[in-house]
């Protein structure tokens, strides 16, 4: 059997969206590869293995699950493109990655705009959840559920507490129009990197700092090479449970509601696993050296924040819908 690439599965994408959708006993093989940037214990793998074994005992035989972990086929940009083509059926994706088709789920990425889990939560429960759902929907990306990565955190070689401190630092960030337009505020000079090229990056000196979850930070071993995290939690890390269109739309009604409902156990999973591997992450960084700072002059973030809300304003809906997601919860 063939290795399993990005190249080959790019190569038979086309195939992959000129067959006609199978329904009935001809899927009853029906074989998703899924990608996951981390390894096999990492939440964004684990949750994987529970949708596996939900779908299983609701549809058993049907579907056989090829999980690849390990960013072996990628950073999120290039699963999202195979997500797209159908090339690869199923992955996890920040909103952040998917804002080139998506601009208005920019909205969940404004800096300082949640207050924590509950509120992000709060805020996705209702209209503004189901709006971005037929967004993602419309470019074919079928989000039967969200999931919380948690606060995303500053990296630095030395501790980044004040704003001041990013002048003249060149800052790996997301490569979304909003991520860039945030650092730059604060006089950085933001670069696009995949993610997987972060620890190079930032080992050779490309990126001075960059901003990262907790556990994503232990995840990439970050610590070794930025070891100093600030505790700014600017920005509520949000994501989503992502099948591709092609696949989904293969399916009878049956199997959508056993995978969606499969997604919503597997996103409430997700979150609860992220919280303890937070935690875990951060004894991780510290017993190599790892050092956690909190953060200073919080309204002079929140200042540069607020421009950023302004500049993105209508894009996402209108300030007053930033104001009604800031208020919900």
């Amino acid at each position: 059997m063939p290795t399993l690439t990005r190249r080959n599965l790019l190569a038979a994408s086309a195939g992959l969206l000129a067959m006609p959708a199978l329904t009935g006993r001809a899927r009853a093989q029906t074989r998703l590869t899924v990608a996951s940037l981390m390894a096999d214990d990492k939440p964004e793998t684990l949750i994987w293995l529970k949708i596996r074994d939900l779908v299983e005992a609701r549809l058993p035989g049907r579907f056989s699950f090829n999980i690849v972990g390990n960013a072996a086929l990628g950073g999120e940009k290039e699963v999202a493109e195979m997500i797209r083509l159908g090339a690869v059926q199923a992955s996890l994706s920040t909103v952040s990655a998917l804002a080139g088709w998506v601009p208005e789920a920019q909205l969940l990425d404004l800096p300082f705009l949640f207050r924590d889990a509950a509120h992000l939560r709060a805020a996705l429960s209702g209209d503004t959840g189901a709006r971005l759902k037929a967004r993602f929907d419309d470019e074919h990306f079928i989000a039967p559920a969200f999931i919380d990565y948690g606060a995303r955190h500053l990296l630095g070689r030395e501790a980044l507490t004040r704003p001041e401190a990013l002048r003249g630092l060149t800052i790996r960030a997301v490569q979304s129009p909003l991520h860039t337009r945030l650092w730059s505020a604060f006089g950085a000079t933001p670069v696009g990197i995949p993610i997987p090229e972060t620890y190079n990056a930032l080992q050779t000196g490309v990126a001075d700092a960059m901003d990262l979850t907790k556990s994503a930070y232990a995840g990439f071993r970050l610590y070794e090479v930025v070891p100093h995290l600030t505790e700014t939690g600017h920005i509520r890390a949000a994501g989503i449970v992502c099948f591709s269109a092609p696949f989904w739309n293969g399916l009878s009604d049956e199997e959508r509601q056993v995978f969606a409902e499969a997604a919503r156990e597997g996103a409430a999973y997700f979150d609860a696993l992220v919280v303890a591997d937070e935690a875990k992450a951060m004894e991780i960084a510290a017993a190599h050296g790892g050092a956690v700072h909190q953060s200073e002059a919080r309204e002079e973030w929140e200042k540069g924040a607020r421009a950023v809300w302004a500049d993105f304003a209508e894009t996402v809906g209108g300030m007053e819908r930033i104001e009604e997601t800031a208020a919900a919860g």
